[in-house]
């Protein structure tokens, strides 16, 4: 879910003229027509995105900074446990997800404040292990609580008995697509 979520970001930056540090590098002038669709104007002309990135443990979050990208990002918009939930859906939504959703939550509202009309949000996860399908699912029923009249757009990545590597992913999205 991350992996995929920073690809977006990449791509999105690219669309609109953004260097890997967030300033604008393009030619033409209709990239920045929408930039604040996605990104908030920052100090010196930098443009940093609209996101909040999260996971159970830190490994994906240190491979997001250490990426090309990874300075285009707040850095308070990292949120991440330091357990893990491990493939177990269980673990994701009702004690380690539910330990650290509340922090989530304040980063999300934080975001949602700053932004001149609210439309929606974008929720990118796996539902193969247990953070992107049980913490994936508290995330968007914790925004849909408290968010009911705004868009609720999942890019959820299934799991496939070609190329899975652990038994437990079907339970796991099996647990969590009714809740998308």
């Amino acid at each position: 879910g991350n992996q995929i979520g920073n690809k977006f970001w990449e791509t999105m930056a690219a669309e609109h003229g953004l260097l890997e540090n967030g300033t604008y590098g393009g030619d033409n002038t209709i990239e920045l027509e929408r930039i604040n669709v996605y990104f908030n104007e920052g100090q010196g002309g930098r443009y940093v995105p609209r996101a909040v990135l999260t996971d159970l443990e830190p490994g994906t979050m240190d491979a997001i900074r250490a990426s090309p990208y990874g300075k285009l990002f707040r850095p308070d918009n990292f949120v991440n446990g330091q357990s893990g939930a491990g493939n177990n859906w269980a673990k994701g939504h009702y004690t380690e997800g539910a330990e650290l959703v509340d922090n989530i939550m304040d980063v999300v509202r934080k975001e949602a404040e700053g932004c001149d009309m609210l439309q929606g949000f974008q929720v990118t996860h796996s539902m193969g292990g247990g953070t992107g399908s049980g913490m994936g699912t508290l995330l968007v029923s914790k925004i849909r609580e408290e968010y009911p009249d705004r868009i609720m757009s999942t890019y959820s990545v299934i799991p496939s008995p070609k190329v899975s590597d652990t038994v437990v992913e079907p339970y796991n999205a099996t647990l969590s697509v009714h809740q998308l």
